[in-house]
């Protein structure tokens, strides 16, 4: 079952602006932590940033697949294609979530991490605004 505040525009973008923010506040942490050389507490923050990933973002996204966007296209078919693209966004955020998540345990918090922590708020930016656009407008 959906929940309304799925179905609200106004509370919708209130979870996708909190979530992006928590995401760049916690990045540009990481980023400051490395920054002052503070290489283990960095990665300790690193490890919080993903666990945010998943439990704030990508636990959204879930949510919208198992009910907001199977409702939306029952009330509007030609929605198909779109709701499709808007999974696959979720998918490319599991997929970098993923590849940091592995890579880190081994390489540590380096550059090519951040340019993906960074990749992540770029796409899931973009993700929530064409979500809000496409969904959230009279059939």
């Amino acid at each position: 079952m959906v929940g309304p505040s799925l179905r609200q525009l106004h509370a919708h973008h209130a979870i996708h602006e909190g979530g992006l923010s928590g995401a760049i506040d916690k990045t540009e942490e990481v980023e400051e932590l490395l920054e002052m050389k503070e290489y283990e507490v960095a990665r300790q923050a690193a490890d919080h940033l993903i666990e945010y990933w998943e439990t704030r973002i990508l636990s959204h996204a879930e949510a919208e697949e198992e009910g907001f966007y199977q409702e939306k296209e029952a009330g509007n078919p030609e929605l198909a294609t779109d709701i499709v693209k808007l999974t696959r966004d979720h998918e490319l955020l599991r997929i970098i979530v993923g590849d940091i998540k592995s890579r880190i345990t081994e390489e540590g918090v380096t550059a090519d991490i951040m340019h993906q922590f960074h990749a992540l708020i770029v796409v899931n930016a973009i993700h929530s605004r064409e979500e809000e656009r496409l969904l959230f407008v009279s059939p």
